[in-house]
């Protein structure tokens, strides 16, 4: 996950931390790399004039001049504005509606949102303990509705059955009137997905938002887009009130910079964060862990969660009294750690953590 721009910023940092004192000329250099790194990774150029702005701005204070330890203090300023561009702290799902709470799912076709619909919904039901029911209003993409019943089955969520020769707004209607009827927590409404701006899609997103009027209105953005994903993320920003983003496709993302880009272009908070195909993959972003990661500082919250949902305890109890009692480490129990390591997402997924 942005790898690229992950190795630059961390060598900066490196570079940063080992300062004994702070001069306009060494910030200049730094933020010379920074900027370079940023464009590189295809932040959108407004988007890094301001973040190279503020820290420039910072840097230079009094804040860092007058400390002991300068190069770390301007590495927490680097993290801080970091954070600030992604959106500070945490913004979970916002469920304060009268049940159900209507969640729209908007994006470009492509993006992953019917995978990241049941996600979602997996997410609700295990972290949140919410019923859930999602329904398809794509009836232009040929096996769309079936993908989303077999997605949603496997996230352990009811699905609302429709068809193609139904009309999006009445499969809406009919779908929240169900989700009172039988009370449902939420309701998840997958869209069409659009291959490129359409007028004529955009009007019957907006006919459905009006429609649903959701608590959550969610712009699923694949974080490989790069620059393209400011002009999508511009045109849905004047379509819809967007409330949220989710960033699919972070773990192949090499270089990063949609997921700054997108945020300070809609102002709306980076909410959640696709890290796998698998529908546990799905990570609330906390935007000041987000940026340590990227920053090379690691992210040790979110790996301790990993291990603990991936790893059997009675199991690892199990084993660790079987070495202790000197029994042996057979091949049946060196198969169970590589099983047990494969469920926490693999080796290059616990060490990006770290």
């Amino acid at each position: 996950m942005a790898s690229a721009l992950t190795d630059k910023l961390s060598r900066l940092v490196k570079e940063m931390r080992g300062q004994a004192r702070i001069t306009d000329t060494n910030v200049q250099d730094m933020l010379r790399e920074v900027r370079m790194a940023l464009l590189e990774a295809d932040v959108a150029l407004p988007v890094v004039r301001d973040f190279i702005a503020r820290v420039k701005d910072k840097a230079l204070g009094a804040e860092v001049m007058g400390s002991l330890q300068p190069g770390q203090v301007l590495v927490s300023i680097v993290s801080k504005e970091l954070a600030a561009t992604m959106g500070e702290g945490v913004s979970d799902i916002n469920l304060a509606a009268q049940p159900p709470a209507v969640i729209l799912m908007a994006g470009l076709q492509g993006a992953g949102k019917t995978t990241t619909t049941a996600k979602l919904a997996k997410h609700l039901i295990e972290k949140r303990k919410k019923k859930v029911l999602t329904v398809s209003g794509d009836v232009y993409r040929p096996a769309a509705i079936e993908q989303l019943k077999t997605v949603t089955a496997q996230a352990g969520a009811d699905w609302f059955p429709s068809t193609p020769d139904q009309k999006p707004v009445d499969i809406a209607r009919a779908a929240i009137d169900y989700a009172r009827r039988h009370f449902f927590d939420v309701l998840l409404v997958d869209t069409a997905g659009r291959l490129a701006i359409d007028e004529a899609l955009m009007a019957e997103i907006k006919e459905l938002h009006a429609v649903l009027n959701p608590v959550e209105t969610l712009f699923v953005v694949d974080a490989m887009q790069g620059q393209d994903a400011v002009n999508t993320a511009k045109a849905f920003k004047d379509a819809l009130p967007l409330t949220g983003i989710i960033l699919t496709k972070l773990d192949g993302d090499s270089r990063g910079g949609a997921a700054l880009s997108v945020r300070q272009v809609t102002g709306a908070p980076i909410k959640f964060a696709g890290t796998s195909e698998k529908l546990d993959g799905l990570e609330v972003c906390d935007a000041e862990r987000h940026a340590g990661r990227i920053l090379g500082m690691g992210d040790i919250v979110p790996l301790v969660e990993q291990v603990t949902a991936g790893v059997d305890v009675a199991a690892a109890q199990k084993l660790g009294a079987k070495l202790k009692s000197g029994t042996g480490f057979g091949l049946d129990g060196f198969l169970s750690q590589l099983q047990e390591m494969k469920n926490m997402g693999g080796l290059a997924s616990l060490m990006g953590k770290l």
